[in-house]
């Protein structure tokens, strides 16, 4: 990065040597960053101001063989059950620093995809697959209500048969991919005298009446990011659109959050390992006094203490997504990574801004977007309050 704040595509990662992946991996992030820097870094900033991403880049991803990897090849997809690529996309879009401008990507892979293809029948699969592997099928997954974030049992929205079909009513807000989704994962109440059992899993699609699109929500930060307020007036859904059986939706929620923690403890942590190397490359660049300010003994010392937490953190969470290519990922571990490792990209974020001094307020220089789009990380996908007390009960408490 020279001192206008200009990203560049060279910048050498300062991280301890990583044992997980190898060399097809190595290859596979070849090819994301080419993408990445080709399709997404040029659009970022129109993105930005626009609120939302063109969905011909989402499709690009598609084609490029980026989206749904572990749908079957002869439904379209990748045939590659394994989730160190996708963790490959996270870091690269983190590298890059154009968080918002990615996340339809990543959502769609690490969060949505799994309810499809643990779920989806064969007539779904047959129906779906395809267009999710390709990018025609934009994915979103609508849980939180006005009135119901962390408490999922609290929702209103509701899905009532009627013959062949759910009648779904209510409302959904903070849906990430909420403007530009072509089909919503939409948890309701098919029997609201229930709690917990009473939720089912139905997939809306683009369209179908009564479903309308609220505001993109003006947001802090994320800004390219799409996020929307969704309503349900009536909406027919057929029980053809019903994801596994109904009133386990859940506990299918459930089963799938700890995914979705580490694809979010993932990208916080390569996000603050992203805006560290920005810190150093200009901590050697800009000058004070007539020397580099990270020779300063306070400078120093910051990045020093910044290096080791990352590279802690790396270790840590390198082994939990080797537990969960092992199948041995718990609720519990997903939350110790989801909480910390999005504390520790705030708190390295607001140190790198700190070190940048007054350029690190300006718009041009990528720390001051990075540190904006940091902030909702300890919030979505159950804040960290949350996490702390699922590893609390873990303990007996």
């Amino acid at each position: 990065m020279d001192l206008t704040g200009r990203r560049q595509t060279d910048t050498i990662r300062i991280m301890l040597r990583r044992t997980m992946f190898d060399d097809e991996h190595e290859l596979f992030r070849d090819a994301v960053r080419s993408f990445v820097e080709r399709e997404i870094v040029p659009n970022a900033d129109k993105w930005e101001q626009a609120g939302v991403v063109d969905k011909s880049m989402f499709r690009t991803a598609g084609e490029a063989g980026f989206l749904a990897m572990e749908i079957p090849e002869s439904l379209g997809g990748g045939g590659v059950d394994d989730f160190r690529f996708n963790v490959v996309i996270n870091e690269e879009i983190q590298r890059a620093g154009v968080m918002a401008s990615g996340m339809c990507i990543t959502l769609h892979n690490d969060v949505c995809l799994p309810y499809f293809t643990e779920l989806a029948d064969d007539e779904q699969k047959a129906r779906w697959f395809p267009g999710l592997a390709s990018g025609e099928l934009m994915t979103a997954i609508a849980m939180t209500e006005p009135g119901a974030g962390s408490d999922l049992a609290g929702m209103k929205t509701t899905a009532i048969a009627d013959g062949d079909s759910y009648v779904v009513n209510g409302s959904k807000t903070f849906i990430t991919n909420g403007i530009n989704s072509d089909l919503v994962i939409v948890a309701a109440k098919t029997d609201p005298s229930q709690s917990h059992r009473g939720i089912s899993l139905l997939v809306v699609e683009d369209g179908m009446a009564g479903f309308k699109r609220g505001r993109n929500l003006d947001k802090v930060g994320m800004h390219a990011q799409d996020t929307a307020e969704l309503f349900f007036e009536d909406v027919r859904v057929p029980s053809a659109n019903l994801l596994g059986r109904e009133g386990q939706g859940f506990f299918q929620l459930v089963d799938n959050l700890p995914r979705e923690r580490l694809s979010l403890a993932i990208s916080a942590l390569a996000h603050a390992q992203a805006a560290f190397d920005w810190t150093v490359e200009y901590c050697r660049d800009r000058q004070a006094f007539g020397r580099p300010i990270g020779s300063f003994q306070n400078s120093k010392f910051t990045l020093a203490e910044m290096k080791t937490e990352l590279d802690i953190g790396q270790v840590f969470l390198d082994r939990q997504v080797e537990a969960y290519l092992a199948g041995e990922l718990t609720a519990d571990d997903a939350a110790e990574a989801k909480w910390w490792c999005t504390d520790l990209e705030f708190r390295v974020m607001d140190q790198c801004l700190q070190l940048f001094g007054g350029y690190g307020y300006m718009e041009e220089y990528p720390i001051a977007r990075a540190w904006r789009d940091a902030r909702v990380q300890r919030i979505y996908g159950g804040t960290n309050e949350i996490m702390k007390e699922i590893v609390g009960r873990s303990l007996g408490f």
